[in-house]
This record gives C-alpha cells, sequence and structure tokens, in this order.
C-alpha cells in the first residue's frame, strides 16, 4: 500500500496531519483502524487515531498480532489516556481489538491481505463487510478510497463501492485530498444530515394522532 498502480508513493491528506497521514498510506492496518474510528468524531481526529495509538504502543506502525494479543484493560488506557483516541474511547478500544484478533484469525494478522487478491468489487466488499465493526457504508466507504486513493481496483470496484464509488463526488473520506475537498465533504455531510433530519420530522408529521382535528 505504500505505491499506487502507477508506481508513484501513496501520499493521503485525511488526518490534515502529515506525519499520521503518512501512516496510513504506508500502514493497511492503520488505515483499517482509522476507517473504524470514523464515527461521530470529526474525520481528522478519527484518523489521526493510529498515528497516536503507534506513539503510545512505542512504535512508528500498528501491529495486529500485538494488539490482538494486548490485556484489555492496558489497551483500553492507551485509548482513555489523555488526549482521548476518540469520544468513546472504551468502546472503540474494544473495537479495534476485536478487529485485530479477526485479522490474525483469518489473514495472520496481514490486513492488506483483505483486498490483495480480491476477484471482484463486490468480493472485496463481502471481505470488508465481515471485517469486526464493518458495516455496509463503511464498507463501501473504505473500498471508495481503496480504489480511488490507493491503487486497489478489482474489477466492479466502482459499483460495489455504490455512490462512494463515483468520480468526482464528495461524499467520503475517499474524496479528501486536502484541505479544500475535506471542507467540500464536510459540506456535503452536513446537507445530508440536515435532509435526513427534515424527512424524518415530515414521515412524524404524517403519522396518525400527531395532529388533532378542532
Amino acid at each position: 500500500m505504500t505505491t499506487s498502480d502507477s508506481g508513484k508513493d501513496v501520499t493521503l491528506h485525511i488526518a490534515q496531519n502529515p506525519e499520521a497521514d503518512e501512516l496510513l498510506g504506508r500502514s493497511p492496518l492503520a488505515a483499517l483502524v482509522g476507517m473504524l474510528l470514523d464515527q461521530q468524531v470529526p474525520m481528522e481526529w478519527a484518523f489521526t487515531g493510529p498515528y497516536t495509538l503507534a506513539e503510545r504502543m512505542g512504535s512508528d506502525d500498528l501491529d495486529a498480532g500485538r494488539i490482538a494479543a494486548c490485556d484489555p484493560d492496558a489497551f483500553t488506557e492507551l485509548f482513555t489516556a489523555k488526549p482521548a483516541l476518540h469520544r468513546y474511547p472504551g468502546s472503540m478500544a474494544k473495537r479495534v481489538q476485536q478487529l485485530s484478533q479477526y485479522l490474525v484469525a483469518e489473514y495472520g494478522g496481514d490486513a492488506s491481505a483483505v483486498w490483495r487478491d480480491a476477484a471482484t468489487g463486490d468480493d472485496l466488499l463481502g471481505r470488508l463487510k465481515a471485517l469486526p465493526g464493518f458495516g455496509t457504508q463503511k464498507a463501501q466507504i473504505f473500498l471508495a478510497l481503496l480504489g480511488k486513493q490507493l491503487g486497489v481496483r478489482p474489477p466492479g470496484w466502482r459499483e460495489a463501492a455504490g455512490a462512494y464509488g463515483e468520480a468526482g463526488s464528495h461524499r467520503s473520506v475517499a474524496d479528501i485530498t486536502g484541505p479544500e475537498s475535506l471542507v467540500e465533504v464536510r459540506a456535503y455531510k452536513q446537507e445530508a444530515k440536515a435532509a435526513a433530519k427534515k424527512a424524518k420530522a415530515a414521515k412524524a408529521a404524517k403519522k396518525p394522532g400527531t395532529s388533532r382535528k378542532k
């Protein structure tokens, strides 16, 4: 994952932190952990998490085997130490450890093996959805990130990623290539959230018993 299919070094700009982004570009596990942490916190916070975790573990990278073997309480302390790695450090520490344990059991601890020999986009999507903590949406976003920025493009990858795979979109972290695109993605997310809230309110207003005739 250190180079794209064009042979050029991969440079990510999701965390908006040079050291954290450098780790995301060269470490498959760091990228997976960042995606796992990307919920209910700002994107930059989530994707800086792998770098901070590696630092607290005294390493320049994450190791699935080491994380999987950690004492759960000690590992949780790495997340809860200030500044916390997530808004919900305890539950996310557990999820990261579960992810690492799954990778050890199914892929020998090699995160890149999840996508290395995926035959099709649907095959890859299925593998990602099987990861602990990865639902359909998270799996599709990560698939789009792999295809758009990390050179992992099995046949049908855009279709498998759904709307997140569309070229020129600004829907997710897969589309962040710098400060400007970060602003665009954040604006899209805010608009989508507002639209969903409006639709929910409209649906509730149509339910019987929500209004009374005079």
